[in-house]
């Protein structure tokens, strides 16, 4: 058995290695622990690189929309395999510069697979580590799809990492990878299909703005299957087949290529949580508040991998895993915020939420909406773009923003204000008593808080000029 440690974080994103890095800057003698590659999801196969390739796709689809308005397209196109070279010149560095950081601030790194033998002891490759307190990083994995031919599916670090784009290509599940994939192949002149099992996509999101997204989705040449299973998945001469039921009606579909964007779920298959006493679930670790297991006391979850109110967020996992460290190091009970976090699905125009819904704002608030088509506003017309639009939700007895969702050109900039506002509490007269730099998206923001109303039906589209 080796030498025993403060802490052992396992999982090398960015719960991990946020918690990892503040402890051991403290003088803590800590270890971290992943099979992959340091950098964890959003580093190397999700947010970051997804946005790089996104690049090309805007780029094209900007074109595209200005090409009445003097701009010429041209043979404008997507590079796949330099766009994709471009991508590595990012991720191929993260990996040891996040364990150069590490290092350097004292902790020390190991690479393989984890597994906890009692309640402070854990296994790396068959090697016994034992430790005063574990943080379990680990993330999340594509949830496990159980229909025949469900093999043949990649999941979405296989995609991001295509060195040639194929021609057809299917995303089942209609969720945050399916439509952000999409968006991105279509651009680069991909055939798109996407299928979802429910009646409306994106469910987390404003339904108004769910339908608006959806049309442009289709106007971009992607086709959205709704209330629609995949049954079987075959190999094909050339190709997939993939036979889906929407509505008792069996339809053949012709890909030659299938990606898995149903969802994830917590990767913690193998850690033996059992051997150590740690509770769980589909959900993840089950925690405290303040992110301490609540069957051992010496381990603690954050990120992907916790059973937390927080969604799958990265920002999320960086402040679950700095408020884990500061309690393990403080021995503290302080619970995350999780107040005014916004939420982006990057497709083309970007979908954007922050705090409630119309309807869960509705259960428990006095509430005044205001939904406004602000495709011929200045800020979206400049850019050509053809769909836009806002929702914002205010409490009457208190004027303050209880939800806003967003869809437009640039608008996940725009949301990161009214996430301070919910955070902070602001008023929308104080909102609105602020000045602008002229013209930009963030001076459409007092226009958009103007002449609130009531709306009583909460899926009925209102466009207020």
């Amino acid at each position: 058995m080796s030498d025993a440690f403060d802490l052992l974080v396992i999982g090398a994103g960015m719960a991990g290695t946020s918690a990892a890095n503040k402890c051991a800057a403290q003088g803590w003698r800590v270890g971290i622990v992943d099979a992959l590659p340091y950098g964890g999801t959003c580093a190397l196969r999700g947010c970051d690189p997804k946005k790089i390739l996104r690049r090309g796709a805007e780029i094209v689809d900007a074109a595209r929309l200005m090409n009445d308005t003097g701009i010429t397209e041209g043979g404008l196109r997507v590079d796949w395999p330099a766009l994709m070279r471009r991508k590595r010149g990012f991720t191929d560095g993260v990996p040891k510069g996040m364990e150069d950081e590490l290092t350097g601030n004292g902790a020390t790194t190991f690479h393989g697979h984890a597994e906890f033998t009692g309640p402070n002891t854990l296994t790396i490759d068959g090697t016994t580590h034992h430790a005063d307190r574990f943080l379990i990083a680990t993330g999340a994995t594509p949830r496990p799809l159980t229909f025949p031919g469900a093999a043949h599916l990649i999941d979405s670090t296989q995609f991001l990492d295509l060195d040639a784009l194929p021609q057809r290509i299917v995303f089942i599940g209609g969720g945050f990878i399916s439509f952000e994939f999409a968006h991105i192949a279509a651009r680069a002149g991909a055939q798109c299909t996407i299928i979802d099992h429910g009646p409306r996509p994106l469910r987390e999101f404003d339904p108004d703005l769910v339908e608006l997204l959806t049309s442009r989705t289709e106007q971009a040449g992607i086709h959205v299957y709704r209330n629609t299973n995949v049954t079987a998945i075959e190999a094909a001469p050339a190709g997939f087949q993939i036979s889906i039921n929407t509505h008792g009606t069996t339809t053949r579909l012709d890909a030659d290529l299938v990606v898995h964007g149903a969802g994830r779920v917590p990767a913690l298959d193998g850690l033996h949580l059992d051997a150590a006493g740690i509770a769980g679930s589909l959900r993840g670790v089950t925690v405290a508040g303040h992110l301490q297991s609540t069957t051992n006391p010496a381990v603690y979850a954050a990120g992907d991998a916790a059973d937390t109110a927080g969604r799958p967020l990265t920002p999320v996992a960086v402040f679950e895993g700095k408020v884990a460290a500061s309690n393990m190091l403080k021995g503290t009970t302080t619970a995350p915020d999780y107040t005014g976090v916004p939420t982006t699905v990057f497709t083309i125009p970007e979908l954007n939420r922050v705090g409630l819904l119309e309807e869960e704002a509705a259960t428990s608030h006095n509430t005044a909406v205001r939904f406004t088509d602000t495709s011929n506003w200045y800020s979206t017309y400049r850019v050509a773009e053809t769909t836009a639009a806002a929702k914002i939700i205010i409490d009457t007895d208190t004027d303050q923003i209880l939800g806003a969702h967003l869809l437009g050109p640039g608008y996940s900039e725009l949301i990161n204000t009214f996430g301070i506002a919910i955070k902070l509490g602001l008023t929308t007269r104080q909102l609105k008593s602020t000045t602008a730099t002229y013209p930009s998206l963030g001076s459409d923001l007092g226009s958009l808080l103007l002449s609130l109303i009531h709306i009583s039906e909460p899926t009925r589209l209102l466009s207020i000029s």
